[in-house]
């Protein structure tokens, strides 16, 4: 699986080099997207605020390669996970829609197009030839049983950060299947948000149900996106929701969501794509052994969220 993932970022680089990059200048007809992160640890839809934030745990795992496992007692574990919710809003003029194809499936992977909502007619692209721009992005069937379905891969990515600015950790998850899960806390303070008829309220009602194709790996399109006022989360037990922290030294970090890292999906505003929580580690009975053996469970506090920033500690 790792050597896999590793081919699937070298295509993702060739992509992105080759694809047009995000344009300020937008026709000005064109509702974009804002994509804003939310702290990680918080359920989908909620404001951010510290007593929030308990989509979160400490999980002792027997393998440290598994994608996913059951939390055991320390004495037993080989590795620690720091484990959490990550959620994803579009707070912008106009849907996130993505169309990925590909023309035949000797091809591993389907390129993106990204349609944007004209602000004039309301017409929204209903296919990737009628998307107006190339994407760096890329979706790949990801087999797992816990998932099954077309990932956009690269959407979305974790790292733990010191307070002089170090990563420490970085994540292993690289595929979202995006779709409208549930409406951001301030909704009411959303334009453009979907209503019961129109364009946009069929495109929000095929994204609620979206599943990326689930159960169908030879598939040749996908639809992918998020409308205005929703958002996608994907929850702390679901595989690669977490970072491993079996060696991190006690100490204070920031745990950091980013959305849109390399900016090749085209938004409004790309300062709120990241958000962080400032938190405390600490091994109670000392770190583990060079022999692997974990003494007890790191004990982990949050101190702080910070929304909308990407440093918190």
């Amino acid at each position: 699986m790792l050597k896999k993932f590793a081919v699937l970022a070298l295509v993702a680089l060739s992509a992105t080099v080759s694809a047009s990059a995000p344009r300020a200048d937008a026709a000005p007809n064109l509702l974009l997207p804002d994509l804003r992160q939310a702290v990680p640890g918080c359920a989908g839809g909620s404001s951010g605020e510290l007593p929030l934030c308990t989509a979160w745990d400490v999980c002792p795992v027997v393998d440290p390669a598994a994608p996913n496992g059951r939390c055991v007692a320390p004495s037993v574990a080989k590795a620690v996970r720091l484990r959490f919710t990550s959620a994803e809003e579009n707070v912008g003029d106009g849907p996130l829609l993505l169309y990925g194809r590909r023309d035949s499936t000797k091809q591993e992977t389907m390129t993106v197009r990204q349609a944007l909502r004209n602000g004039t007619d309301g017409s929204i692209p209903g296919s990737y030839e009628a998307a107006q721009r190339a994407t760096g992005a890329f979706t790949y069937y990801e087999p797992a049983l816990a998932h099954q379905h077309w990932h956009l891969m690269n959407f979305e990515h974790f790292a733990l950060v010191s307070r002089q600015g170090e990563t420490v950790v970085t994540d292993r998850k690289n595929g979202f299947c995006l779709g409208d899960r549930f409406r951001v806390h301030d909704i009411d303070r959303v334009k453009n948000v979907p209503g019961d008829t129109g364009a946009d309220a069929d495109l929000a009602g095929k994204l609620r149900g979206n599943m990326c194709r689930h159960h169908e790996p030879t598939a040749l399109e996908v639809l992918e996106g998020i409308s205005v006022g929703a958002g996608d989360d994907y929850k702390y037990p679901v595989d690669f929701q977490w970072l491993d922290i079996t060696h991190v030294p006690t100490g204070t970090y920031d745990l950091v969501n980013t959305v849109n890292a390399d900016r090749t999906l085209l938004e409004t505003n790309y300062q709120n794509n990241s958000s962080a929580v400032a938190l405390a580690i600490a091994w109670p009975l000392g770190m583990p052994g060079s022999d692997g053996t974990i003494p007890a469970a790191p004990v982990v506090k949050l101190l702080r969220s910070c929304p909308g920033q990407p440093r918190c500690a």
